[in-house]
């Protein structure tokens, strides 16, 4: 390390040029006869004193800043190659030893099996972002501060419904509504949970068994490949879907039931895809050793937070109870914040909106007050599950791997925004679905692949919000597939500075008003126009599947 400053030091010193050199001794020179000249005849100069001062002070700063600078660098590049380093020691040292009963011939067949992990997604043992940044004291009090704001909430609601009802108002109705039949939403859980760890597991052990030895490889897996989409397709795709429209379950129940049924629809596909290749390049070798994963390393997969298999994981030596117990308070605390949220910001809003005349003021209005709840409630999604949640479980499963999300709020560009909010569904949508896509079609169409996970997430993000609010209004398919598709390619990472962060940030506030605007009409336009009053209000005849499917929102109040 001394030599390499060494070397730096005398590169530095090496690198002026002469040219350099005679200005600084003309500088020099200048400023020797600016101080005979500020002591001539036995006086004092005080302003040339001062302003020499201040030279020296401003050439001190820029010195420091550059100081700064010039360490900061080099320390995180040091920072850089040690993680670097640190990764591929322990991937190196985490290659998964085979079981005694395999010959020496069929282990070493078994290690020249390249997996498609290999090549993924690496995992260390990392803390959450907020974990190191709340031992900030800075940071810490603006989570004292969204603190302070859910007293408020509270106190104002106290006293609001003590003023209208004479007395203390804590029957909390809106959430024993939102997760009402929830016995029903547990049985479903239940249900699929309990599909996703036996079927899936089962065919791929039987496909795997007696792949190397079938003599008609390719109709074997397309024949177990036909079970696996059924079940993927009916088992996790209609039925979830079937339940909570058949029992018209309230909008929170509805997205626990989709949530779920959306997570182990990915996990199963990480399992599976992660294993065949495996399996398939061992056939190749005409290895006797079958890389089959354990049904525990497949059950602990299927509770871990991340989305990517891997046979092993960076595992903690203990549990810290006290750390979950904080964490599931934080996330109770952030549903009362969110109930709080929606009965203060939202409902006097859109009930009083619901009766008075549609026009483009009333519209605008509506979009910069949804602005507040709209953010805040984005926040508390992000705090509740992102950091609290995941974290829980990560620490009652000892996962060490945390990197649940980045510092997205740096984000300068939207690019950096999608891969670092939600680094867990990010992982899967690129190994997945993006590198999936480049190397069926080759490099070229790389532009494609980012129009094909775009399209992917707007599909599933506009599937479940249509579930969960029971109707379908794509207003989030049409803001992801086209402006935020259009903010990926114009915002991009080469987007640098400041001002890119405040564009960021604004264009994220009005999105989410947006979204919070026309969702809660259309919300309240269906409990407040029913069907009948909107389409074919001067015939008998009965409203058609279609009709269910319109936006109903404009048309009310457009009639009011």
């Amino acid at each position: 390390m001394a030599g390499e400053g060494t070397s730096l030091k005398s590169r530095r010193l090496n690198s002026r040029t002469p040219a350099t050199a005679e200005e600084d001794g003309a500088m020099r020179k200048a400023e020797g006869d600016q101080s005979f000249g500020a002591v001539s005849n036995g006086w004092v100069n005080v302003e040339h004193v001062i302003s020499r001062k201040k030279q020296l002070k401003k050439k001190a700063e820029q010195l420091k800043l550059h100081l700064m600078k010039e360490v900061d660098g080099h320390f995180s590049d040091f920072v850089e190659n040690l993680i670097e380093e640190s990764t591929l020691l322990e991937s190196a040292s985490s290659i998964p030893t085979f079981p005694a009963a395999c010959t020496e011939k069929d282990g070493r067949k078994g290690r020249g099996v390249k997996s498609s992990s290999e090549h993924g997604k690496i995992f260390i043992s990392r803390r959450s972002l907020l974990d190191e940044l709340f031992e900030v004291n800075h940071i810490r009090t603006i989570y004292h501060m969204f603190i302070a704001l859910l007293i408020l909430f509270i106190f104002s609601t106290l006293l609001v419904d003590f003023i209208d009802e004479g007395r203390l108002v804590l029957e909390f109705d809106l959430l024993v509504y939102a997760f009402g039949k929830f016995p029903i939403v547990i049985a479903s859980w239940l249900c699929m949970f309990l599909s996703t760890l036996m079927i899936p597991y089962s065919l791929f052990h039987l496909w795997a068994s007696g792949y190397q030895a079938s003599s008609h490889k390719t109709l074997r897996s397309l024949f177990f490949g036909t079970l696996f989409l059924l079940f993927q397709i009916v088992g996790l795709g209609f039925g979830p879907t079937y339940i909570v429209v058949k029992h018209s379950l309230p909008p929170a129940s509805r997205c626990v039931v989709i949530f779920e049924q959306v997570r182990l629809f990915m996990k199963v596909h990480s399992f599976i895809r992660e294993n065949v290749p495996r399996v398939i390049e061992s056939a190749k070798e005409k290895s006797t050793f079958v890389p089959m994963p354990k049904v525990t390393n497949y059950l602990y997969f299927l509770f871990v937070p991340t989305l990517i298999y891997r046979d092993s994981y960076p595992r903690n030596p203990s549990i810290r109870w006290s750390y979950v117990l904080t964490k599931f308070a934080q996330v109770l605390g952030c549903l009362f914040y969110v109930y709080y949220v929606l009965v203060r910001l939202c409902i006097p809003l859109f009930h009083n909106i619901s009766q008075e005349p549609f026009n483009l003021r009333v519209l605008v209005l509506c979009i910069f007050n949804s602005i507040l709840p709209g953010v805040l409630v984005l926040l508390l999604f992000f705090f509740a599950f992102l950091h609290c949640w995941l974290n829980a479980f990560a620490e009652m499963l000892r996962f060490a791997d945390r990197m649940f999300y980045k510092d997205w709020w740096n984000s300068t560009s939207f690019a950096n925004y999608y891969r670092t909010w939600n680094v867990v569904v990010h992982d899967w949508l690129y190994y997945y679905t993006y590198k999936d896509f480049i190397s069926i079609f080759g490099k070229r169409f790389k532009a494609a692949g980012m129009v094909y996970v775009f399209m992917v997430s707007a599909v599933v993000h506009e599937y479940a919000l249509a579930i969960c609010f029971g109707f379908f209004y794509p207003v989030m398919f049409i803001l992801f597939m086209g402006f935020g598709m259009l903010f990926n390619f114009i915002l991009h990472d080469r987007r640098k500075g400041p001002i890119w962060n405040v564009i960021m940030w604004t264009s994220l506030f009005l999105g989410q008003g947006v979204i919070f605007c026309l969702y809660s009409q259309e919300w309240y336009a269906r409990q407040y126009c029913p069907l009948h009053n909107v389409s074919h209000p001067d015939t008998a005849r009965a409203p058609t599947f279609m009709d269910y499917l319109k936006p109903r929102s404009w048309t009310c109040y457009l009639q009011l």
